[in-house]
């Protein structure tokens, strides 16, 4: 990688907060778990070093690329509370899309996904991979240069260890990023194609790149294709996700489909004893998931990178699953995103950590720093403001990615990239929008609806669909491509005025300007 790529990360005062206890002593023996299976860090092969990257790369972690794709949408915010997680008010920024050059977690984010090429550049180089990992690599590099395509438009194509490159226009990064998915496949197009010859796998992988995960990435390529490009590529995304859907094995997480549920507290009776459907899917114990094609493998020892329970929690929080360390209580769901979900659905009780809190005993938390006349931890749905005094409790907690009893900084659930719910949307929404009627997609958003309980839809509108594809895939980095593809990205929402349209692509950060002689220019309207 070229030295005018310059590598930084974004972190925040996590100083441990000593404000909460159990409110009566344990009555019985202290707690104790077992080891733990949360599936290891994926295989060990000639291309594990770059498959890693995907851990390095801000995909699940606080300050990089989740950070950023998150808290810019209408999905979660990170208020500050007095003095915790001002951070120079970065995420403010970033909540009210007044985000510049010189931020932080922009920059970070850029640097992660240039060393994660830079891996991928090294293995493709070493000359030591076979046809079907070369294949792998290929694609993986592409997924990369996607994440840049989406955020950045206009980056540099290295390709190469040691070497730099001109700066590409968006439609250029597109263009080399559909050429290498399409020639992992061994294909020209999606329209027709036959994978017989494919160097990738059919087999199901997982942890790897087969053909049903290439296909995946193309198709959500295309869906975005007319913001990337200003040419829209429906058809080819309805292709790609309706070949995953009928050809790949996978099938929907619905009833039936459990796992035992390993934050479960003995004395707790609502606590569930297994997670059934959608909570599924994301729980620790995610890794045999027949509805994930494409995952990143977590572990909490030797796939580190996951940290959502510190990101989301309150201090206290820490006695609800006896927590290694004290969560960090930054992010919050938005009060208004919390209530598009029916009370009857599923996925609002699997994605949301809301009400009174209770430790493993089932008593009540205090929070003794609390200014309440009531100091029981409980988590509302509200927040009273971004800044500077935001309520220590408030707003919805981030509980897709579920947590576990005795759990590590570093969480065991895997992070789906390309899973077949998303398959089902981009297929509906591709049909839809080609058809020009909403209502071309109600068979496959039904399908969603129906796996999450609530009843099926009789018409559907642009804003129906957008609300239904943002409950379902909430915490999967898809919410601010999809706010930008249906023109409201720049939509006011709360503690956010509406913002202008070059917000929808992010500044160049200014150290990579400076550091490339010339070769790198900004964005407009930065």
């Amino acid at each position: 990688m070229s030295s005018a790529l310059i590598f930084a990360g974004a972190c925040t005062d996590l100083d441990e907060v000593l404000v909460g206890e159990v409110s009566e002593p344990f009555n019985g023996e202290e707690p104790t778990f077992g080891t733990f299976d949360g599936g290891g860090s994926g295989p060990s092969d000639a291309v594990s070093s770059a498959y890693n990257q995907l851990r390095e790369s801000g995909s699940a972690n606080h300050g990089g690329y989740w950070s950023v794709q998150t808290v810019s949408s209408d999905e979660a915010a990170i208020t500050q509370k007095g003095g915790d997680w001002y951070d120079g008010g970065i995420w403010i920024d970033m909540h009210r899309h007044t985000y510049g050059p010189t931020n932080g977690p922009v920059n970070g984010t850029w640097g992660q996904q240039y060393s994660a090429i830079g891996a991928c550049n090294t293995a493709l180089a070493a000359g030591n991979l076979d046809a079907n990992q070369t294949a792998q690599v290929r694609a993986l590099r592409a997924f990369f240069y996607y994440r840049l395509l989406d955020l950045y438009g206009r980056v540099k194509l290295v390709t190469t260890p040691g070497t730099d490159a001109p700066q590409s226009t968006r439609a250029q990064v597109f263009n080399f990023v559909e050429s290498e998915l399409l020639a992992s496949l061994g294909i020209a197009s999606v329209i027709g194609m036959d994978l017989s010859s494919s160097p990738l796998s059919a087999s199901q992988t997982r942890y790897r790149i087969n053909r049903f995960a290439a296909l995946g990435l193309l198709a959500k390529l295309y869906l975005n294709a007319g913001v990337y490009t200003g040419t829209p590529r429906y058809a080819e995304a309805s292709v790609a996700a309706g070949y995953v859907i009928d050809n790949g094995g996978y099938t929907l997480c619905d009833t039936g489909c459990s796992v035992p549920n390993p934050a479960k507290r003995p004395s707790v009776a609502s606590d569930p004893d297994t997670l059934e459907g959608y909570a599924a899917v994301f729980a620790p114990n995610n890794n045999t998931n027949p509805e994930i094609v494409w995952a990143i493998a977590y572990d909490n020892v030797s796939g580190t990178n996951m940290n959502f329970a510190q990101m989301t929690l309150h201090y206290s929080s820490q006695f609800t699953w006896n927590l290694q360390n004290q969560p960090w209580n930054g992010y919050s769901a938005l009060e208004d995103f919390y209530n598009s979900y029916d009370a009857a659905d599923k996925r609002k009780t699997a994605n949301f950590i809301v009400g009174p809190q209770a430790d493993y005993e089932g008593s009540a938390i205090l929070d003794y720093a609390s200014t309440e006349a009531d100091i029981s931890l409980v988590y509302t749905t509200d927040i009273n403001e971004l800044e500077p005094n935001a309520s220590r409790q408030g707003g919805a907690r981030l509980g897709k990615f579920s947590f576990r009893q005795g759990q590590r900084d570093n969480m065991d659930n895997d992070m789906p990239i390309i899973r077949l719910g998303d398959m089902y949307l981009i297929r509906g929404e591709a049909d839809a929008r080609v058809a020009g009627d909403w209502n071309v997609a109600l068979t496959d958003v039904n399908t969603i609806r129906a796996r999450a309980g609530v009843s099926a839809l009789g018409s559907l509108t642009a804003d129906d669909f957008l609300a239904e594809r943002g409950r379902e895939m909430f915490m999967e980095v898809t919410r601010r491509q999809d706010l930008i593809r249906f023109g409201k990205y720049n939509d006011a929402w709360w503690e956010k005025p509406a913002s202008a349209a070059f917000r929808n692509v992010f500044p160049i950060p200014q150290e990579q300007i400076d550091a490339s002689g010339g070769t790198l220019t900004q964005n407009p309207g930065y």
